[in-house]
C-alpha cells in the first residue's frame, strides 16, 4: 500500500514534503500496513491510485500507481509511479512525483497461529518537479506484523523514517489496524496512525481512519479510505483520503 502516510502540512511545509511521505510504503488502502506480500508469481496493481491530504485550500496529493509483484515466496517487489500536486495560497502546481521502490520480505510465518512478520524497507528517489518532491533520496525502515482469527485481522508496526535535507529530521512512525472480512466481497477495518515530527520545531501527528474494500468482478478490486489528521498543538484537524481500483492477477 503506497502506506501512504499522509502529511498534516501546513501551507509553509507542502512544497516540500509530498514524495517523502512514509505512507510511500503501505498497504492499500490503510496508512497501516500488513507484512503479507504479494503472491509468488503474481501481480497487484492499483491503478489509478488518488491520495489527497490537508485543510482547507492548503493541501495535497498524488495521481498514480502503485505496482506489486510476487518475485519469490514471501518476497514481494513494489514501484511507486505518481504525479504529484499542491495546492495553497499560491494556486495549484502539478508535476511528475518521486519515484517509490520498496521490497516486503516476510522473515516469519506461521499459518496455524495466524501470525506473520515482514520487513519492508523503501526508498524514494529524487524524480518530481522542483517543489513537488522531496529532493534528495529518503527512506523508511519499518517492521510489520499481523495476527488473524477467523474473519479479523489485526496488524500494524512501524519504523524510522530518514528525512535529509535542511530543516528536516528523522522520525519514528507507526500504527495499528483492525479490519473483518464482513461478506465473501467487502473488508472493512479502522486504524489509527502516530508520527513523529519530520521537520526541526514541527510536530508530531496522529491519523485516524476508516477503511473498505470491495471485491468487483474479477480481477478488480475497488479501495477506499478516509480520515482525520491530528496534529499536537493544533485545535483543527485536516482530513486525508484515499481510493484506487486494484487489479490482481
Amino acid at each position: 500500500m503506497i502506506r501512504r502516510r499522509r502529511h498534516a502540512l501546513a501551507a509553509p511545509a507542502l512544497l516540500a514534503l509530498w514524495a517523502a511521505a512514509p505512507a510511500a510504503f503501505a498497504g492499500p488502502p490503510f496508512l497501516t500496513d500488513d507484512p503479507e506480500p504479494t503472491p509468488t508469481g503474481h501481480w497487484e496493481i492499483y491503478a489509478p491510485q488518488v491520495e489527497a491530504s490537508g485543510r482547507g485550500r492548503d493541501y495535497e496529493g498524488g495521481l498514480g500507481a502503485e505496482l506489486n509483484y510476487g518475485a519469490a515466496p514471501d518476497l514481494q517487489l513494489t514501484v511507486g509511479l505518481p504525479a504529484a500536486y499542491v495546492h495553497d495560497a499560491d494556486g495549484l502546481r502539478t508535476g511528475a512525483g518521486d519515484i517509490r521502490l520498496s521490497v516486503k520480505y516476510r522473515v516469519f510465518h506461521d499459518e496455524a497461529a495466524g501470525v506473520s512478520i515482514a520487513a519492508f524497507p523503501g526508498v524514494t528517489l529524487p524524480t518530481a518537479r522542483r517543489g513537488l518532491g522531496a529532493g534528495r533520496v529518503t527512506a523508511l525502515l519499518p517492521v510489520w506484523a499481523q495476527k488473524d482469527a477467523g474473519p479479523w485481522s489485526v496488524f500494524g508496526g512501524g519504523g524510522y523514517a530518514i528525512n535529509p535535507g535542511p530543516g528536516n529530521r528523522d522520525y519514528l512512525t507507526g500504527g495499528v489496524a483492525v479490519s473483518r472480512q464482513v461478506t465473501p466481497t467487502l473488508l472493512l477495518g479502522v486504524e489509527a496512525d502516530r508520527q513523529g515530527a519530520d521537520t526541526r520545531g514541527g510536530h508530531a501527528s496522529t491519523s485516524l481512519g476508516l477503511a473498505a474494500i470491495l471485491q468487483l468482478k474479477a480481477p478488480f478490486r475497488l479501495l477506499a479510505s478516509a480520515g482525520p489528521t491530528f496534529i499536537d498543538g493544533d485545535n483543527a484537524a485536516d482530513v486525508h483520503a484515499f481510493l484506487a481500483l486494484g487489479l490482481d492477477f
